[in-house]
Order: structure tokens, then C-alpha cells, then sequence
């Protein structure tokens, strides 16, 4: 009996959070007429998405994320995209890891501003000298990121998310910091991949930009996430940060150099905003949105 009170008290439910995001997305008039893509949160374990009306021609791309297709005509429009999420704070369990290394080949391989070269073997090399285990040369290449990156957004060339700029100049916002990591993971045979969403904020307002993060394969841990630019700017929950993400987020996108069905244009950098482009392949110019967030009461269980 004791040992069912125990178990009780121990068990607490995974932190969540229930929220509305109202988009409005501007086009305005161009050469000629445009195909829109809007970026749609969709389910996955950690987050579960309701009353999502977009209208458009939802289409879905080969790593499933998904987008809300629009034909617009050369006069330009203005679009409503509404839904609500429900996100969970994920977590892993790292004493399940195994030691073994292996794990997805796909994420293993480089993205075009994070390519795995010779300089970057050799710093990977270096920073997990004195670790034994894939989890090991996780953690040591965490620390080191947050021990050689600055948050920071200033000058140009920030935000792209280049594993050059990171080594060089060693500030940047969330894409840098995980250029980095991923990098030196996969240099370090740990598969790492990228996702992009947006963090929410406590109380109900207008979102203003993004927040990226990624997840790392250990065997028998799965993929684990990790937050290194948010641990950087919250010292006192650099712990927390390696293995888990908290709920005050949710999803749009994963990988870089994304290809939405019917593109004609490069591969995007990464996938968060409104994708516009003429028959060409050329960008449509000036493509405006504005994102609001309203703070929902979570389901009763």
C-alpha cells in the first residue's frame, strides 16, 4: 500500500499547454501569379493539432511536413490560417542509452550550411577526446557550444543557421547554435536533425519571429532533444535542456534545405514562414504576416 502512495505521489502529469495561433499572410501584388506555401503544424507525439482551417490544397513533403498550397492570382490576397495545439513537454529517458552507436543514416548526412568537413572532423575529434560513449560525445559537444557560443543578433550573416559562421564568429541566434551542435554530432557519428516552430509566450499576443531546436540519437534512448540557445540564455536550466523541451513551443517544420511539392525555386534554408514564388521559380516579393497566440485552458484529463 505504501508503495502505491509512493508510486502516486511520483507519478505527475507531463507539463502541456493548450493554445490558439490566428495567422494573417499579405500578398502583395506581383509580375505575375504566385503559388503559396504556408507552413501547418501536424501531429506528431508531442503535439496534437485541432480546428486547423487553412483552406488551399494541403500537400505534404517526403520527411511529412506539411504546408497549405495556394494559387493566387498576380493581383495579390490576403489569407486567414487558424489552429489550435496542444503541445507536451517531451523528455528521454538517458539511462536506457546502450552505448552502441548506429542510429538513422538520413540524419547523418549534411545540409548545405552544415557540411561535416575536415576541420569540423578534427574539432569533433578534439572536443569528445575524453568521451567513451555516443552519449558521452553528445554531452561534451553540448557543453562546448554553450561554452564557445554567444546569443547574439547583431551585424550580418547571423541566422542562417552555417556551421562556418558559428566556428568563425561564434555568436547567432538558435539556428547557429544548432548548426554547430548537429555538425559536431554528426561528425561524431551521432545522427542530429533540425526542427523550427515557434516559442509561446505565458499570456495571449502577437508571436514575433522563430525558435529552432534539435534531437540527437542515442540507441536506446531514441531521439533525444536538446536546446542549446535556450539553456545559453538560462544558465540555471543548461541540465534541463539536454533531454528535454518544455511545452512553451510547438512545431511548423523538420530539416533544412526543404522542398514543398510543386516548387520550381532553390530548396528553402529552413521552413517557418509563408514561401511565395512566381511561375519562374523566382521569390514573390514582400510576402507580410502577422502571428497572434491566445493562451487556451488545457482539456480537463
Amino acid at each position: 500500500m505504501l508503495n502505491l502512495v509512493l508510486a502516486l505521489l511520483v507519478a505527475q502529469p507531463t507539463p502541456s499547454r493548450r493554445f490558439r495561433i490566428e495567422q494573417t499572410i499579405t500578398v502583395p501584388a506581383q509580375p505575375g501569379p504566385v503559388t503559396l506555401w504556408v507552413p501547418l503544424p501536424h501531429d506528431d507525439e508531442w503535439q496534437r493539432v485541432t480546428s486547423r482551417v487553412a483552406g488551399g490544397e494541403v500537400v505534404k513533403d517526403a520527411l511529412g511536413n506539411e504546408a497549405a498550397r495556394y494559387r493566387l492570382p498576380a493581383t495579390g490576397a490576403t489569407l486567414e490560417v487558424g489552429y489550435t495545439v496542444e503541445r507536451r513537454e517531451r523528455s528521454a529517458d538517458l539511462s536506457r542509452a546502450t552505448g552502441k552507436g548506429g542510429g538513422p543514416a538520413r540524419w547523418l548526412s549534411d545540409d548545405k550550411l552544415v557540411k561535416v568537413d575536415d576541420k569540423v572532423r578534427a574539432m569533433a575529434a578534439d572536443i569528445t577526446k575524453d568521451a567513451k560513449t555516443p552519449l558521452e560525445r553528445a554531452r561534451a559537444i553540448y557543453r562546448y557550444v554553450l561554452a564557445n557560443m554567444k546569443y547574439q543578433k547583431t551585424g550580418d550573416g547571423w541566422g542562417n543557421g552555417s556551421i562556418i559562421w558559428a566556428c568563425t564568429e561564434k555568436y547567432g541566434n538558435c539556428t547557429d547554435f544548432h548548426a554547430l551542435f548537429m555538425g559536431l554530432s554528426r561528425a561524431s557519428g551521432i545522427p542530429a536533425r533540425f526542427e523550427i516552430g515557434r516559442s509561446v509566450p505565458p499570456d495571449s499576443g502577437e508571436l514575433v519571429g522563430y525558435h529552432c531546436w534539435a534531437d540527437f540519437w542515442i540507441d536506446g534512448a531514441g531521439w533525444v532533444p536538446v536546446d542549446a540557445s535556450e539553456a545559453w540564455k538560462h544558465p540555471e536550466k543548461r541540465e534541463y535542456f539536454f533531454g528535454h523541451h518544455d511545452a512553451d513551443r510547438f512545431a511548423l517544420s523538420i530539416g533544412r534545405d526543404v522542398t514543398l511539392p510543386g516548387m520550381k525555386g532553390e530548396p528553402l534554408n529552413y521552413f517557418v514562414n509563408p514561401y511565395g514564388e512566381l511561375a519562374d521559380g523566382s521569390r514573390a516579393r514582400d510576402v507580410k504576416q502577422t502571428t497572434r497566440v491566445t493562451a487556451l485552458v488545457a482539456d480537463a484529463p
